[in-house]
């Protein structure tokens, strides 16, 4: 039995304690079954069943202690087991006219210590305790009862298999499975209610998985809307500040240009609210991203043109067989490009020079922007800062993520001479080679 309790009950769980509602249920219980046991033992006696009743007092001590301590049986359930027995004890052994109501009793005394006491340990060895106790008890009465001959109507006592040793047998077969039953669907219920008590954990734990899910689904989405708009609006931005400043600069000397410097802004400022539009359009309707975009590496001439129109020189060289790339990479690698010249622009000082070269190789395909930028910080105490340059922090953190995403990796920092250079690397399946 105490292996049987271990093996259905872990120590990690307990059932809760029983509410008001419970309770008053079980009062009622208690109630109904005295009530029932006083009303039975009176037609009991009335029947001449029993020859010799005992003293009132015993009569009600021994109806009491089976019926009402049940009104706390999922309270304290050991000791209103052990009343109970007591209780089934004095009725028995001191004949008082009652065999139904107190058998109930019983056993929903002892299926409660199965289903509902917390201890299941001290549970197990008291069950098993006032079970050989209440066996003993039968065992010893049917010995004492064997030798007289005036219980059981006379019936004969002489070899194993008389009338009397029959239903000897019969008394213990039928307690043996009272005890049994009340044991057997406590346990039933004791599991029903881990079961339930573990399925409404999982519940809760599924709801907030749910709810983190969301949590994360809407940051990972601001960060990506975040990320896109300053992609698309730094680039085009910084070259209508420079191309502003220019014509501010030239209006009165050299009206030409200056016109030409505005109509680069103008053309900045179309492009902007086109990529602006289409990054709405895509968040308004994501199912339609997917093959939705035109940028990628095929765009690298129009970035470095662009570069050029805002004043910084800018060359593109592809090293390896040009192949088709999976789109997200191809508009990781746009992105990034995108941004480092933005950078350049705003960073490098007047007279950089910019590079990009696009590598394809077996295995991975690779993006370098450097420029040999003149501007450089200072610390406080006049010595070279060898981090990024001062602004870029979020846009070399949206690279990262980005070139991240599609399991690549970035690399940003200043040469060893002059500028500044970004290096992005993306793992591709390597192209088998054709036998000739």
């Amino acid at each position: 039995m105490r292996e049987s309790f271990a093996a259905v009950a872990p120590a990690q769980w307990a059932r809760p304690r029983p509410g008001r509602a419970e309770l008053r249920l079980d009062a009622l219980l208690a109630l109904a079954l005295a009530v029932g046991a006083t009303t039975t033992s009176l037609l009991y006696a009335r029947t001449g069943i029993f020859e010799k009743t005992p003293a009132l007092w015993v009569w009600v001590l021994g109806l009491a202690l089976c019926t009402l301590p049940l009104a706390f049986r999922r309270v304290a359930p050991i000791p209103v087991v052990i009343l109970a027995a007591a209780g089934f004890f004095v009725c028995g052994q001191f004949g008082v006219p009652e065999v139904l109501v107190i058998n109930i009793c019983l056993f929903i005394a002892i299926y409660t210590v199965t289903a509902w006491e917390p201890r299941r340990a001290l549970a197990a060895w008291s069950l098993l305790a006032i079970t050989s106790a209440m066996m003993i008890w039968l065992v010893v009465s049917l010995i004492i009862a064997s030798s007289s001959t005036e219980d059981f109507m006379g019936a004969p006592r002489y070899g194993i298999f008389s009338a009397y040793a029959t239903f000897a047998v019969i008394q213990i077969i039928t307690n043996l499975l009272y005890f049994g039953g009340a044991i057997w669907f406590g346990l039933r219920a004791w599991r029903a209610a881990r079961t339930q008590a573990k399925l409404v954990a999982q519940g809760r734990e599924l709801e907030l998985e749910r709810q983190t899910s969301a949590a994360q689904a809407v940051a990972l989405d601001r960060i990506a809307v975040a990320r896109e708009l300053h992609d698309v609006v730094a680039h085009h931005v910084s070259v209508m500040g420079i191309q502003a400043a220019a014509a501010r600069r030239s209006l009165e000397r050299d009206p030409e240009r200056a016109a030409a410097a505005l109509e680069v802004v103008e053309e900045s400022a179309h492009a902007t609210v086109e990529e602006l539009r289409r990054l709405v359009h895509t968040l308004r309707t994501p199912e339609n991203e997917e093959g939705s975009t035109t940028i990628g590496i095929a765009q690298f001439p129009l970035l470095v043109e662009d570069s050029q129109g805002a004043g910084v020189p800018t060359t593109l060289i592809v090293a390896g067989e040009a192949r088709p790339l999976p789109m997200l990479v191809d508009v990781a690698l746009y992105r990034v490009v995108q941004e480092a010249l933005t950078n350049v622009r705003k960073h490098a000082g007047r007279g950089a020079e910019a590079a990009v070269r696009l590598r394809f190789m077996d295995d991975a395909v690779e993006v370098e922007v450097t420029d040999d930028g003149i501007a450089r910080r200072l610390t406080s105490r006049g010595e070279r800062a060898s981090a990024s340059p001062e602004g870029a922090g979020l846009g070399l953190r949206g690279m990262r993520e980005r070139i991240g995403a599609v399991g690549g990796t970035v690399s940003a920092e200043r040469r060893e001479r002059e500028g500044f250079m970004v290096r992005a690397r993306v793992p591709l399946a390597e192209v088998p080679a054709v036998a000739a």
